[in-house]
């Protein structure tokens, strides 16, 4: 009888827990969603208009910006939640959130010209694509424990092996 042991490839890629994967997607989110507000100063007479008191075309006002904030902290909170949420409650607020954040990300093409269409087509689609990341592995989130590894589970192995 001989038993077959492998030895582990370095490059052998470890099962990764769904909160860290959460947690990866909403932080790429973020930066990107960042990222491409501050690409859009670059857009000609934006930041003309910030001078003289608009976004888009909506007064500056503390209302405003506190909107503003709280539509960046959503991305934000849901990398600290998808780490520390019970997994049953994690997995529904992943699901609700990112729902309700697609047509959002949407709402930045709004009033754009064809001219910008590849940057928003870009930006949102890559906004969209985790979202749908997240969604999915919110949604498929295993229901059912692991089996832990260690002495207990080594026997039964072992018997497999045989």
């Amino acid at each position: 009888m001989t038993i077959r042991t492998t030895t582990p490839n370095l490059l052998d890629n470890v099962p990764i827990p769904v909160q860290v994967k959460l947690a990866a997607a909403w932080t790429s989110f973020m930066f990107l969603y960042i990222y491409v507000d501050l690409f859009n100063f670059y857009k000609p007479g934006v930041v003309d208009g910030i001078l003289n008191g608009l976004v888009w075309r909506f007064d500056i006002s503390s209302t405003l910006l506190t909107i503003f904030l709280v539509s960046v902290s959503i991305p934000a909170l849901m990398v600290a939640l998808s780490m520390t949420l019970p997994a049953g409650v994690n997995r529904a607020t992943n699901l609700v959130v990112a729902s309700l954040l697609i047509p959002y990300s949407m709402f930045n093409a709004a009033g754009a010209t064809w001219e910008w269409a590849a940057f928003y087509g870009l930006s949102i689609g890559l906004e969209v694509l985790l979202l749908a990341f997240i969604l999915r592995s919110a949604w498929t989130w295993p229901r059912t424990p692991a089996v832990p590894a260690g002495p207990a589970t080594t026997d039964l192995r072992e018997d497999l092996r045989q």
